[in-house]
């Protein structure tokens, strides 16, 4: 259980108050953990007086250093016991704010990979027909169709950088992650990467993309349906450079671009998923378990999507059943999100029965009805739902999310399908030594860095080193080429920013409500800043500060 694993860290941390214990914490003057005594550095039950000298240096002191990393070595051990993994639900909901379902009177839903989830069996089709486009219709070169799709390649959240034919991952605080720039299918060297931007990781990306990650110069790749794009974008520069072709980087961009815009335009994904809603349709009885449960509840609910009726209607007959409207207060169609949130210009207009449009006005919108396009202003003037008593799930966190949250105060649910395998990553032992491990070593790094002898010096970059490798494992376990969705090596990644910005509740699909009563009130987990935080995973295990007491801060002001 994990409180075996709590009593063994509370048995390491009684001999640091000078109480007898099974484990002597250490023969040195310092604790596990603590560094070299500086002015208020204290081990709260040690008595007060002046420690012992530490060793002097040369290979007396790195002796000192190497004792100090098999102390962390043995605690990390021992602090980790095998049931202190698989702690985190890939099933729960994760809250970035305080929401209380019994507040919300109205659920809205974006269709594609919200109400219906997609197998990854649809991402070669979408790869393979925009390849084609591209070689019959743009004459690009026929050696391309020797790529094929690679679904381990990419991840979302991704950005491209246009003129330089640079895919990366990108953090919160704008730099580049080292490791994961990529042009075509080949790395970037560190040293290149820099020197593109002018000697630095960090990219100015309030210069060279918009609110919604569209360019001009840079590209965020945000939805699910961007992981095919990103391997035919990179397979097609990969191609052009292996041949020594010259090519205009903003023309073949947009070419690839169009080209997987083709798909859709031309209905062939619709299409596909018609024909075998079995195969590319997931989880749709838990989709038809949660509306009828909202509805059952008196709840309210409505649609949102850009995709067409006759592919929704089918879609929603397949999970729900013919008498699918008839769970919705409003179904709205081809609304042309994002510009649906902002631009008042564009009016509903009606769909009869067979998805024909109707020429008369709207002045109000009917139960059992569908509409097409609109705007949010008319459509909160006709229904008056309004501010945080609607919740709105979508996976697009800017096209679906960004624009009601900021503009409009209604509350937002991220759907995630990625969420899940990376719970189940992080529930590994693997991941879970690895990472601990990683933090206790960075903080030794840290509070042994005043040791600067020869001997020392080599000690810390054999630890940076240890370090370095620590990170490249963690960051392989999701991703070889780009590491996890959410983090960078220790950053959140620009995705995770506009996540938790963007969303109140993320999960990684909608049946995920399943599991909690519709008065539920999420609570996000109080999770410290850095001034809030001062003390390394293994000096609170420990009971070791690096801080002064309160009594030896009474004179600051």
């Amino acid at each position: 259980m994990v409180g075996a694993g709590l009593r063994a860290a509370a048995r390491l941390w009684l001999p640091c108050r000078g109480q007898s214990g099974p484990r002597a914490a250490s023969s040195s003057p310092s604790c596990p953990g603590c560094g070299p005594p500086g002015p208020g550095a204290h081990c709260p039950g040690a008595p007060r007086s002046a420690p012992a000298p530490l060793p002097a240096g040369g290979a007396e002191l790195s002796g000192h250093l190497w004792a100090r990393y098999q102390d962390m070595r043995r605690l990390v051990h021992d602090l980790l016991p095998p049931e202190v993994c698989s702690l985190l639900n890939p099933a729960a909901i994760y809250a970035n704010n305080e929401i209380s379902l019994h507040d919300v009177e109205v659920y809205g839903f974006d269709y594609d990979y919200t109400l219906a989830q997609y197998a990854d069996s649809l991402h070669p089709e979408i790869f393979t027909a925009a390849r084609d486009i591209l070689i019959e219709h743009y004459k690009y070169p026929e050696g391309i169709r020797k790529y094929d799709y690679n679904p381990s390649f990419a991840i979302r959240g991704l950005h491209y950088d246009i003129q330089k034919s640079l895919l990366m991952k990108i953090d919160a605080f704008h730099y580049v992650q080292l490791g994961t720039a990529y042009r075509g299918l080949q790395p970037v060297p560190d040293e290149e990467v820099i020197d593109l931007y002018g000697g630095t990781q960090h990219i100015p990306l309030y210069q060279m993309s918009g609110f919604y990650g569209k360019g001009p110069s840079i590209k965020q790749f945000m939805d699910i349906f961007s992981l095919p794009e990103m391997a035919l974008l990179s397979c097609v520069v990969d191609h052009f450079l292996g041949h020594g072709l010259e090519f205009d980087q903003e023309h073949l961009y947009k070419d690839v671009t169009d080209a997987i815009r083709d798909v859709h335009v031309k209905g062939l994904m619709y299409q596909w998923i018609e024909r075998d809603m079995e195969k590319y349709i997931l989880r749709g009885d838990e989709t038809f378990a949660v509306l009828s449960r909202l509805v059952d509840h008196g709840k309210q609910l409505f649609l949102i999507t850009n995709s067409p009726f006759s592919f929704v209607d089918k879609g929603m007959r397949h999970m729900v059943g013919p008498d699918w409207r008839q769970l919705f207060d409003v179904v709205i169609v081809q609304a042309d999100k994002p510009s649906f949130f902002t631009d008042p210009r564009k009016p509903f207009r009606k769909l009869d029965e067979k998805g024909s449009l109707q020429w008369d006005r709207i002045t109000r919108l009917e139960k059992g009805k569908i509409y097409r396009q609109g705007n949010l202003f008319d459509f909160l003037r006709l229904t008056e739902w309004r501010g945080p008593r609607v919740l709105y799930f979508g996976d697009h966190l800017y096209s679906d999310l960004a624009d009601l949250m900021l503009r409009h105060g209604w509350r937002t649910g991220a759907i995630i399908p990625e969420l899940e395998r990376e719970i189940r990553i992080i529930n590994t032992e693997q991941y879970m030594h690895s990472l601990t491990w990683q933090q206790a070593l960075t903080g030794l790094l840290e509070r042994m860095q005043t040791y600067q002898d020869a001997e020392s010096r080599q000690v810390l970059a054999a630890w940076m080193k240890e370090r370095q490798e620590l990170r490249c494992i963690t960051k392989a376990l999701f991703n070889a080429q780009f590491g996890s969705i959410f983090r960078t090596f220790h950053n959140p990644t620009y995705f995770s920013r506009r996540l938790v910005r963007f969303s109140d509740l993320y999960m990684a699909s909608l049946s995920c409500l399943l599991n909690y009563r519709v008065d539920f009130t999420f609570y996000p987990r109080r999770t410290p800043l850095q001034h809030e935080a001062p003390l390394w995973m293994d000096q609170l295990c420990t009971g070791c500060m690096k801080t002064p007491f309160l009594s030896d801060m009474a004179h600051i002001r």
